[in-house]
């Protein structure tokens, strides 16, 4: 039977409660100001990510960082400043950096110029640079993980929404990221040919890999900690990857209901549950952990996330929940 105006209003409230609930006062911090970055084309990897080009974009990178923590300085916010000081050591490797708008920027684990295996970390609602460091955790946890021939990638390359926010219910900033993550991505294909490549999406990230899933040349996509990805089943991706999922079993975001609800102007929810049966992904074992917890040390989760990156098939392979 079709919903009433009244029935589908208060589903939608049951959607961002759901989600609102677990991590109130999760709110976006404010912007700090930061300068437009001197190289706005860096947003791809080198054509060649030979050791001398890497070191030369890392530098461009570094240069902007500097230039942000200044203007940050300037600003009076010296914690933004003191945070952006720390991302600026020489031993960190980033591909592209912008400090505006809460912040752009793909952070490389490893050597890229010699990886073999390449894991791209799509994260979710609420990343920005005031709260980078737990992209960064999962990322060098990843890193060491998988060893040596391997290079993790933290691409931050979109507006992430705010968790409390009807943005993070509706595919609006998935749709903006998608260019760019599939330029990044063809990028990557170009520089290192024949390296076996791979997405990792977690939460409102795998809604991003959803999305520009039909023009990625990738090994696997991996969706891990999501409330659904706006498709019906795995064939709606379009994909030729192999598409993976995993939740943790202490993850709230199991509890959001897997709805869609078209309303005047917006379409609320994202559907079907990645892990159950209807949607056909391929399910490994995510432990009991919670949701920030994929990429912990010793979890079953990173040792099996890492297994896909690796090419090979995690101990526990199943389909649906």
């Amino acid at each position: 039977m079709a919903s009433t105006p009244l029935r589908r209003a208060l589903l939608a409230a049951l959607v961002a409660g759901s989600v609102a609930v677990p991590v109130s006062g999760a709110a976006r911090s404010a912007a700090v100001p930061a300068p437009v970055p001197a190289v706005s084309a860096a947003w791809t990897p080198p054509r060649a990510v030979t050791p001398p080009a890497l070191a030369e974009r890392y530098a461009v990178s570094r240069a902007a960082i500097r230039a942000a923590e200044r203007t940050a300085a300037g600003h009076g916010d010296r914690w933004r400043a003191g945070m952006l000081r720390a991302l600026a050591d020489p031993a960190r490797q980033f591909l592209f950096f912008d400090g505006r708008d809460g912040g752009r920027a793909a952070e490389v684990y490893g050597d890229l110029s010699a990886a073999e295996r390449i894991a791209v970390l799509v994260p979710g609602a609420d990343t920005n640079l005031d709260k980078y460091g737990l992209l960064r955790g999962g990322a060098s946890r990843l890193a060491r993980e998988l060893g040596t021939r391997s290079a993790v990638i933290a691409w931050l390359g979109y507006r992430t929404p705010s968790t409390v926010s009807l943005a993070a219910l509706t595919p609006g900033r998935a749709d903006e990221a998608v260019p760019g993550l599939r330029a990044f991505v063809r990028g990557l294909g170009v520089a290192r040919p024949g390296a076996r490549i791979s997405l990792l999406c977690h939460s409102y990230g795998s809604v991003v890999c959803a999305r520009a899933a039909s023009d990625l040349e990738v090994a696997d996509i991996v969706l891990y900690g999501s409330a659904g990805v706006a498709a019906g089943d795995v064939a709606a991706l379009r994909t030729r990857a192999t598409v993976w999922a995993g939740r943790g079993g202490g993850d709230w975001i199991a509890g959001v209901p897997h709805v869609q609800l078209r309303l005047p102007f917006v379409t609320v929810g994202f559907g079907v549950d990645p892990v159950s049966p209807e949607f056909g992904a391929r399910v490994f074992a995510a432990g009991d952990g919670g949701h920030s917890d994929y990429l912990k040390a010793g979890s079953p989760s990173l040792e099996n996330i890492a297994r896909i990156v690796r090419g090979q098939l995690p101990p526990v392979v199943r389909r649906g929940a």
